[in-house]
């Protein structure tokens, strides 16, 4: 790499320079220099070949080694790309119910931006095109969004059905597509949940699409948004060598944009993963760094729910119980939908809090998020916490159902066999112990009490059903 290479290029190629290392996508930078995001893209290859470099970050370096750098007016400014979506007014419903069903949008578009995963377009902006009668994939071009949430509402006296649909602008492809059904009775509190349940949904279908973009684009042309896309692509799969991927990316990620909260989050999500599970032996060290990455990300954007999440995780890591559900508890007041605050909730309570709200929070995540990636690990925090209660059968039964899902850990396998041994299951207790014992072979009931934070009398009792399977 030439300290001198910047030198080399023009000015126009170090207006794009500056902007592409420093987050900007080829939409955005062309659309500042009134270019082709395609002339921008071509601009880069030159810029890479005169550089002698193949990745951002290479470019990021050898731009601050040449020193400052002349820029387009308001170039610099540009922030990383954010995936943005719009909410387009329900169609149908009766004048009566009308108001309700607008203010349901309103709830999700302010539920989205809490969020703060993805840009919402403001409910005036929206409503202005709808009023002049401007159809929905027509206003999505106007407004330049990636995606569109539409919906429909069918009312009748005793019951009210709402349609919603998550339209990619782009393609006019439907990601996800829900009908919901409340009663007359529970109209107001139904609509409530509902509305939860939408943001929750949009949000993790985009993430799921954003996810699957950038791991399909090349890893050196990826911006600070899709670094940390593709590292929640490895950071769900679990394993040491997709977890130090992970890192690497989310790493990237806040090097392009330190103001980015949740790549730092990312990062401490990856600490965390390897102080509890991947390389335990290394538990303080990682411990610290969980916490040390926690605290940028608040610092980032102290309303960023996600944040107070990643420090939850990560002063329960420390040790401090009732400091994590605190932050915790601050992650799912910004946002009532962050299904990843109530598990988190459900994970700290479950061992040494209240149990039986432990309970209620795993099945409040789960109605929110069914489908997600951590799934085993909010219905093993259910098991955990109805062992704890005595509810053997039941704890049995959440903990297989953790066991089953594909990405599944060993801790969650060791819940299942522990947990089955308590219901008086033996044979399939040993069976999940024999998986535990081939998945880690030196692992036994005190790797499992290194990883949890149990009192002494529910270590006591799991010590026990340990003995009973030879575990």
């Amino acid at each position: 790499m030439r300290q001198h290479g910047a030198k080399e290029l023009t000015r126009r190629e170090r207006e794009i320079a500056a902007a592409y290392a420093g987050g900007a996508s080829h939409r955005e930078i062309g659309t500042k220099l009134f270019i082709a995001p395609a002339t921008v893209r071509t601009h880069i290859g030159t810029i890479y070949r005169k550089l002698g470099v193949s990745s951002k970050i290479a470019l990021l370096r050898t731009l601050e080694q040449a020193g400052p750098t002349p820029t387009a007016e308001g170039l610099q400014a540009i922030p990383a790309h954010r995936a943005s979506i719009a909410i387009m007014p329900f169609r149908g419903g009766s004048a009566r119910r009308g108001a309700l069903v607008q203010g349901l949008v309103q709830d999700i578009i302010a539920g989205l931006a809490k969020l703060r995963a993805v840009r919402v377009t403001a409910r005036g902006s929206v409503f202005s095109l709808s009023e002049r009668g401007i159809a929905d994939h027509e206003a999505g071009r106007l407004l330049g969004v990636e995606y569109l949430a539409t919906g429909s509402v069918n009312c009748t006296d005793e019951r009210i059905s709402i349609a919603v649909q998550l339209v990619e602008t782009r393609s006019g492809d439907i990601l996800w597509a829900e009908r919901f059904d409340c009663g007359k009775p529970e109209l107001f509190e139904a609509l409530d949940q509902i509305g939860l349940k939408i943001v929750r949904a949009l949000a993790s279908e985009i993430e799921i699409s954003e996810r699957n973009r950038a791991f399909l684009k090349h890893p050196g042309s990826l911006d600070a948004w899709e670094s940390f896309h593709r590292g929640l692509w490895h950071m769900y799969r679990f394993t040491r060598e997709d977890n130090d991927c992970a890192h690497a990316l989310f790493r990237d990620a806040v090097e392009m944009d330190p103001t980015y909260a949740r790549a730092h989050a990312g990062l401490s999500f990856t600490h965390f993963q390897n102080a509890f599970l991947l390389r335990p032996q290394d538990r303080q060290q990682e411990a610290e760094r969980a916490l040390k990455t926690a605290g940028l990300s608040v610092a980032a954007d102290e309303r960023d729910p996600t944040a107070h999440w990643a420090m939850g995780r990560a002063l329960w890591l420390a040790g401090c119980d009732g400091d994590a559900v605190s932050a915790l508890r601050t992650s799912v007041d910004l946002s009532p939908s962050f299904s990843m605050g109530h598990y988190a909730i459900a994970f700290v309570s479950s061992q040494s809090g209240d149990a039986e709200a432990a309970v209620t929070a795993s099945d409040y995540a789960r109605e929110l998020s069914p489908f997600d990636p951590l799934l085993f690990g909010m219905l093993g925090a259910r098991a955990i916490a109805l062992f704890r209660l005595g509810a053997f059968e039941e704890a049995a039964d959440a903990a297989v159902s953790a066991a089953l899902r594909p990405n599944a850990h060993v801790h969650i396998q060791a819940i299942a066999a522990l947990c089955l041994a308590a219901a008086g299951r033996l044979d399939l207790a040993r069976s999940y112990a024999a998986i535990v014992h081939r998945t880690a072979p030196g692992y036994r009931i005190g790797e499992f009490f290194t990883a949890f934070h149990f009192p002494l009398e529910v270590m006591a009792l799991f010590r026990k059903q340990a003995d009973l399977i030879g575990f």
